[in-house]
């Protein structure tokens, strides 16, 4: 849905070039989007913010009460103002977001920006249908909605399946999160208590401006203090470190601190801050004083870290399937062998504060 012919022209163009992805319909405000969604019953929405009659916002909300696990994707600009209505929506209950191309691309590398990076979030949300023998496999619809689908419980993990967890001593919580990410942000860190006597440091994948806003969001929910990184500060107990978007934020040690070091370095699994870089510096500096948690994401960024961490002998903990809106970052971890624990969402924040808490305790106390 957008108002503008042009977006909604290249939106349907890179649309449709996406292999099993089929266009339901296009609406120029979100009144008419609601009505055409009613017909089309399609299995995802691309929603713009501004809009005539309802804008994005308004959408959004009646699109989430009306079809709760319908999945939107919000198509925002990289403006302070799209980035405050981006987290709006996300907070409304939009999956993930999409960023307008600059006006400075062609109109073909346009396309092929938004046919990317729509088409990983479609394929990630709007997962296939499993299909009966001799019956041509459900083709995913841009615009159309799915029947609700269930989602199974994460199975059981068996004792001494996953890695054995020590209460050995830790100084550093290192968090890494995607798609979903904000809102499970939102849970976790204000779930933990004002106290918490260890730093942590976050990699969300998101643009710039965007994790500055994130930052001062989550500090105005969260007991403990919230910033967004800043090269060269040093790591405080009780204070939570956010990756600005498009530096990878690295931590060495310097004068017997730890400190921030941010860097433009190449991307790794296609992101920048990238979980892989933050989580291999925290292994370096802490070693077996890391606790590293993997929340819902697309991709696999933060699995092969995660190993970094076990090796030097850190722990390891991933959301579960059920709890994540897209279980592809966590369940690499899993798949990997690095988890110790698979928690549902609404147990990580007691599970990370515990686990601070008695490892301190068994060593040493907060010295």
């Amino acid at each position: 849905m957008d108002d503008s012919p042009t977006v909604r022209r290249v939106v349907s163009e890179a649309l449709r070039g996406l292999p099993d992805v089929e266009l339901g319909g296009q609406a120029v405000d979100g009144r008419e989007g609601l009505a055409l969604i009613d017909r089309v019953r399609p299995d995802a929405v691309v929603l713009d913010i501004e809009m005539p009659v309802m804008n994005g916002i308004e959408t959004m909300r009646a699109l989430h009460k009306s079809h709760p696990t319908l999945p939107v994707i919000m198509f925002s600009t990289l403006t302070e103002r799209g980035a405050r209505a981006t987290f709006d929506a996300l907070a409304a209950g939009a999956r993930d977001y999409v960023t307008k191309p600059s006006s400075t691309g062609g109109l073909v590398e346009s396309v092929a920006t938004i046919r990317r990076e729509l088409g990983e979030r479609l394929v990630a949300l709007c997962p296939p249908k499993p299909a009966a023998p001799a019956v041509p496999p459900a083709r995913v619809r841009a615009l159309a909605e799915h029947p609700a689908r269930r989602r199974e419980p994460a199975a059981p993990v068996a004792p001494g399946s996953l890695l054995t967890e020590h209460a050995q001593r830790v100084d550093v919580v290192a968090i890494g999160s995607s798609t979903g990410g904000p809102e499970a942000l939102a849970v976790v860190l204000d779930g933990l208590p004002r106290t918490l006597p260890v730093p942590v440091v976050v990699v969300q994948h998101m643009p710039p401006v965007f994790t500055r806003l994130l930052a001062e969001r989550l500090d105005r929910s969260s007991a403990l203090r919230v910033v967004e990184a800043t090269d060269g500060e040093r790591l405080r107990p009780g204070v939570v470190h956010i990756a600005p978007g498009d530096r990878h934020l690295t931590v060495v040690a310097s004068a017997g601190a730890a400190t921030v070091v941010l860097t433009d370095g190449e991307k790794e699994n296609h992101c920048r801050p990238a979980v892989d870089v933050l989580f291999r510096s925290v292994a370096r500096v802490y070693g077996s004083r890391t606790l590293a948690v993997v929340l819902t994401g697309m991709g696999a960024d933060g699995a092969a870290s995660a190993g970094d961490v076990v090796r030097a002998g850190g722990v390891v903990y991933a959301q579960d399937e059920a709890t994540s809106v897209v279980w592809g970052m966590p369940g690499q971890v899993v798949a990997g062998g690095h988890a110790s624990r698979v928690l549902p969402l609404s147990a990580v924040a007691h599970t990370i504060a515990h686990r601070v808490t008695v490892g301190r305790a068994s060593h040493g106390g907060a010295a």
